[in-house]
């Protein structure tokens, strides 16, 4: 007698796949095939962590802080967060209100676990992060998805939330710069934002994950808007510690012994050494090291801008922070996701197909992440041409 595999939960199978990591492991398969590819698909950036940061976590590991922190994170590296706020947007936080988190991701899953209870909404921008809906799916909640265009720069606004918002939704998540469209909120759209879910009753939840990857412009943060905002961050993106996995989150006062429990039981802590490391990722030489990258970040920005925009890509807007470019490839195709596996394998250049990022339009969109080197950019964009041409 045989037995059946056992079935998987419907939230597993509700939960798609990240579609770019499907892209990045047949990249990797190519080039270990002895084929060159220009990989402009995943959102990391190339410089390793910067020396005082690896510095710091070798410290840490030799004075033997390998043990558990409190739940909520180191209270020296809480005040340091505070401190951050302080210094550059001249907002003052509790340290009592910040939680270090195992990447953001385990922030926005404290965050929808901490709000949401079953069949409760999240309004959301499609495109958007495609990992916020799931993290909605997985507490059992619903994410709405609306979409947004040009017209508001890939943005929720105070009136989609009036427009959208229903008996059981109950917050609303943005990001600012947003990924894939790399733009941000205003300090007055931000505060309409809040105003018109508070109005609701509900809790606006703000991404900031790129905060200082921003170009020609500083990004506001929702700190500065009120004490009731939920505001997530990271030390990946700017601070370039993606695999020390490190996060963290303001939090309304009210959340906070909630959120703590949650913690204590999802991840017990983030981890240690990375919390000590992070204690150096203020310190003026490490922001100088970051100014540097974020500077060359914005050359990468102001090429491939226009040249993708010569090539026929559909770029209506010039994106202020983050390290992408949404593109509409209409005129090219009907199917980003063919499009790009064609690319990858007839060009050797790996982006990512809009797919991933919500169903509104997605089939006329990829992304680019400017994650890569200018000389690797120009050679990608040297390989588009061909590839364009010779599809034409």
């Amino acid at each position: 007698m045989t037995s059946l595999p056992p079935a998987i939960s419907r939230r597993a199978a509700d939960i798609q796949p990240f579609h770019v990591m499907d892209i990045l492991a047949r990249a990797r398969a190519l080039e270990a095939a002895g084929r060159s590819i220009i990989h402009m698909e995943i959102g990391e950036p190339d410089a390793p962590t910067p020396e005082p940061i690896i510095q710091a976590g070798i410290a840490a590991l030799r004075a033997g802080h390998t043990h558990y922190t409190p739940a909520l994170g180191l209270p020296a590296l809480r005040e340091a967060i505070a401190g951050f706020y302080t210094s550059r947007y001249g907002v003052h936080i509790d340290p009592e209100r910040v939680a270090v988190t195992t990447g953001s991701s385990g922030a926005l899953l404290l965050a929808m676990g901490v709000l949401l209870n079953p069949d409760e909404e999240v309004l959301l921008a499609d495109p958007g992060y495609p990992c916020n809906r799931h993290f909605v799916r997985f507490i059992e909640g619903r994410a709405v998805n609306i979409p947004v265009t040009a017209r508001t720069r890939f943005q929720l606004t105070a009136a989609h939330v009036e427009q959208h918002w229903g008996e059981r939704t109950r917050a609303a998540l943005v990001a600012s710069p947003a990924n894939p469209t790399g733009t941000l909120l205003t300090l007055d759209e931000l505060r309409a934002l809040h105003a018109a879910v508070s109005k609701r009753d509900g809790t606006l939840i703000v991404d900031e994950i790129y905060h200082g990857l921003t170009y020609g412009c500083q990004a506001v943060t929702a700190a500065a808007v009120s004490d009731e905002v939920f505001v997530i961050n990271s030390f990946s993106k700017y601070f370039g510690m993606t695999g020390w996995r490190l996060g963290w989150m303001i939090i309304p006062q009210t959340f906070v012994a909630g959120l703590e429990r949650l913690a204590q039981n999802i991840f017990l802590a983030a981890p240690t050494p990375a919390q000590h490391a992070a204690l150096a990722a203020f310190q003026p030489e490490t922001l100088a090291i970051l100014e540097a990258r974020r500077a060359e970040f914005e050359q990468r920005r102001d090429y491939l801008l226009p040249a993708l925009r010569q090539l026929g890509f559909d770029l209506p807007l010039t994106p202020e922070g983050a390290f992408y470019l949404y593109a509409g490839c209409g005129q090219f195709t009907q199917n980003s996701q063919q499009f790009a596996a064609e690319i990858l394998e007839q060009a050797g250049v790996a982006i990512t197909p809009g797919l991933d990022f919500g169903s509104f339009e997605s089939n006329t969109h990829v992304r680019f992440a400017y994650t890569t080197s200018l000389p690797n950019l120009e050679q990608g964009v040297a390989r588009l041409a061909r590839f364009l041409r010779a599809s034409a």
